[in-house]
């Protein structure tokens, strides 16, 4: 990426526009990331930044982060069966949601907080 300037006075002001990709909007996930390197990695996140790779980045991290989530509690409900939704449908869905923070917390050490 080449950045050109302009002159004025004796002083020269980079040409600098927002992008366009950069409205839009992330998943979970990618707003995680993003907010642990706006305040763990500020040299990285500004080096992304101006590279212009940022929201592609981003947007990686939140579906290979997604994706993980969905695979892992398919996986876990394998093993560990969730009880009948039509019997007792709190347990169920306090199932799910134990087997899904279970399958968050590995995304989050492995894609987010990496």
């Amino acid at each position: 990426m080449e950045i050109t300037y302009t002159r004025k006075g004796v002083f020269l002001y980079p040409n600098l526009a927002l992008d366009p990709a950069d409205d839009v909007e992330f998943g979970k996930y990618g707003q995680m990331r993003r907010r642990y390197l706006w305040e763990h990695r500020k040299a990285m996140y500004w080096g992304m930044y101006v590279e212009g790779t940022l929201t592609q980045h981003l947007l990686e991290v939140d579906e290979t982060a997604q994706a993980q989530v969905d695979l892992t509690v398919r996986r876990l409900l394998k093993q560990y069966p969730a009880p009948d939704r039509g019997v007792d449908f709190l347990a169920y869905v306090g199932h799910l949601n134990n087997l899904t923070t279970m399958a968050e917390e590995t995304v989050l050490h492995d894609l987010i907080y990496a």
